[in-house]
């Protein structure tokens, strides 16, 4: 099998609609199917793709700029849906956030064409604990602040979302440093401050989508 319907099967897998040419409740359903769980039932197919990916057996994907950022979901996005809950979830993060970075300094992130296609690109350098954290989450609310304008009028809600989302995240990273609600799951201590964040509940990765998606999605429902 070539390297290109290698990627390719995770490329569609992820990316099913052309969102270019849908309305906004289209948008809406992608990405409630993205970020809240609808994807998971069906990455099981994905695990034996994941593990491949973790011992640089699709490094070859990196010669093209989708054939990264379908590298980049497989390492990214596949074991959050995989392994939710667990220390694995979360123990791809460093070498996504360097296949990530490189493709910033070679082009492959400037080649993509499409929105979706450079926000999950750009995820792992939300989803990387470590020391430039907090620059990096800055980056990402940058970036979607520009996705905001570049945005047709009625896709803007969706855009402004997902600014809303980058923003409370930055905020969390600027507090604490890290994600306290990864704690628990990682074995490690949480301080009085995050404790006290933890006991709300309130985690940006796990918020409703807005109302105004939900009645988008009603409607042609």
């Amino acid at each position: 099998m070539s390297s290109q319907r290698d990627w390719r099967r995770v490329y569609d897998f992820w990316f099913p609609v052309d969102l270019s040419c849908s309305g906004v409740a289209t948008h809406w359903q992608m990405m409630a199917w993205w970020m809240r769980g609808g994807a998971n039932a069906e990455l099981q197919q994905f695990e034996p793709l994941v593990h491949e990916a973790r011992t640089g057996r699709l490094d070859h994907w990196l010669a093209t700029p989708l054939g990264r950022l379908s590298l980049i979901i497989v390492l990214d996005q596949f074991p959050r849906g995989l392994f939710a809950g667990t220390p694995e979830a979360y123990s791809s993060d460093p070498v996504t956030l360097r296949i990530a970075e490189e493709g910033f300094g070679n082009g492959h992130y400037d080649a993509l064409t499409s929105p979706y296609e450079r926000f999950f690109y750009f995820l792992p350098l939300a989803h990387a604990e470590g020391p430039d954290h907090l620059e990096r989450m800055k980056r990402i609310v940058a970036i979607s602040e520009q996705a905001i304008e570049e945005a047709p009028d009625d896709i803007k809600p969706v855009w402004q979302f997902s600014l809303r989302q980058a923003r409370d995240n930055l905020a969390i990273i600027s507090r604490f440093g890290r994600f306290p609600h990864r704690n628990p799951v990682l074995g490690r201590a949480s301080t009085p401050q995050e404790l006290s964040y933890l006991a709300k509940g309130d985690f940006v990765h796990t918020r409703s989508l807005p109302a105004s998606a939900s009645s988008a999605i009603s409607a042609v429902g």
